[in-house]
């Protein structure tokens, strides 16, 4: 298998320099450049994905590490990542992957039918791109998800969502559930954390509710005196009501110090309760706190009659009151979300793989694996 492939999104330019269509950083590159996300390089006259097929590891995560809670509840994940990032997140929680220039980073390497392989023989109900964004390696993902969907296995990117909108359409087609990280709700935190602008991912959160099938729930990584203030909060969770509805949920969870910023705190356990109550008073309905012991706040209510319909103890369930169709049990009302006939009991485990020991022979001689019943409620 080719360690790189030739790109699409890219074109010329008058001076001759090429410039990558990827996302909005439209970086223009000369004869052996990189772009900034260091994996998509000019080579000749073709813009090639210099890590396609190798990835930083693979591990089996229960899905809830992703983090969702409203998409195959309880069952494993498939997870990998590869090299790079498109963003300069100074608060990196990954930064030893995402920020990483060199390639012996990618340990592991496997074609997509390999990778399909090793996740139906483990039982995972899904593939998660994530660790780093898969839009920068998204030949790659697409490959992978299409690899999957002949075996009946989702898949899932865990992203930052900023990505031009003609490859967006191409990347999302394939992909099933999305957390998107909305890291802040103003652009002068994206522009001097991050590098980026918060336009282009407000723009994909309303592109991929109301133009996709994909599943989404929003994650924020709430920062002390960067992007913890209740007025931006309240501003935020006013928009999500507003541009996608209130049955997205949303994830606030914990910061800790790392990567360039080492100089704050911890996020107040308060402070995540403060943030959920806020986005509970803007109308959104499906709210958890993470990166805490939390059970009361980790765990899903029925928006009708507040019923606990999916308990949850870190990343396992202890509690389950939905009906095979989606519904709660109590009343009856449809949860949204997309499950399963029945809840998975993966827990709180975390697996490394080597794709070797799974499969040390072709693919080709497994045949796909039946998929149990999935049952989607209600429109992402």
């Amino acid at each position: 298998m080719a360690d790189h492939v030739v790109t699409r999104h890219w074109h010329w330019l008058e001076d001759g320099r090429l410039q990558c269509d990827l996302c909005p950083r439209q970086c223009r590159l000369s004869d052996g450049q990189r772009a900034l996300c260091f994996v998509r390089q000019r080579r000749g006259d073709h813009l090639v994905l210099t890590t396609y097929g190798r990835s930083s590891g693979f591990c089996v995560d229960p899905i809830e590490k992703k983090p969702l809670n409203h998409f195959l509840p309880g069952t494993p994940t498939l997870s990998f990542g590869t090299a790079g990032c498109n963003l300069t997140c100074k608060f990196c929680q990954n930064w030893d992957i995402s920020k990483s220039r060199e390639i012996d980073t990618l340990a592991d390497s496997a074609s997509p039918e390999v990778i399909a392989e090793v996740a139906a023989r483990l039982g995972c109900r899904s593939v998660a791109f994530t660790y780093n964004d898969p839009v920068i390696f998204m030949e790659y993902a697409i490959d992978v998800a299409a690899a999957c969907r002949v075996r009946g296995i989702r898949t899932v990117a865990v992203t930052a969502g900023y990505i031009s909108p003609k490859p967006r359409a191409e990347f999302f087609r394939m992909i099933d559930a999305a957390n998107v990280d909305l890291k802040a709700f103003n652009d002068d935190f994206y522009w001097s954390l991050a590098s980026s602008r918060l336009a282009p991912v407000l723009d994909t959160l309303v592109y991929l509710k109301h133009q996709t099938d994909t599943w989404i729930e929003i994650t924020n990584l709430i920062i002390p005196g960067a992007n913890d203030s209740e007025r931006e909060i309240d501003q935020m969770t006013g928009w999500i009501a507003g541009h996608l509805g209130p049955e997205v949920p949303v994830h606030f969870t914990a910061f800790h110090p790392d990567y360039k910023l080492r100089d704050r705190p911890r996020t107040p356990h308060a402070t995540l309760i403060a943030a959920r109550r806020i986005a509970r008073a803007n109308g959104l309905h499906h709210v958890y706190v993470g990166n805490v012991a939390d059970v009361g706040r980790g765990s899903s209510y029925c928006a009708t009659c507040g019923e606990r319909v999916i308990g949850r103890r870190g990343y396992s369930l202890i509690a389950w009151r939905l009906t095979a169709d989606g519904a709660c049990r109590t009343c009856g009302t449809a949860f949204p979300g997309v499950y399963e006939d029945r809840p998975g009991a993966w827990g709180g485990r975390r697996q490394v793989v080597r794709l070797g020991d799974v499969v040390p022979r072709s693919p080709a001689a497994t045949a796909p694996a039946v998929a149990p019943a999935i049952v989607s409620v209600g429109a992402s």
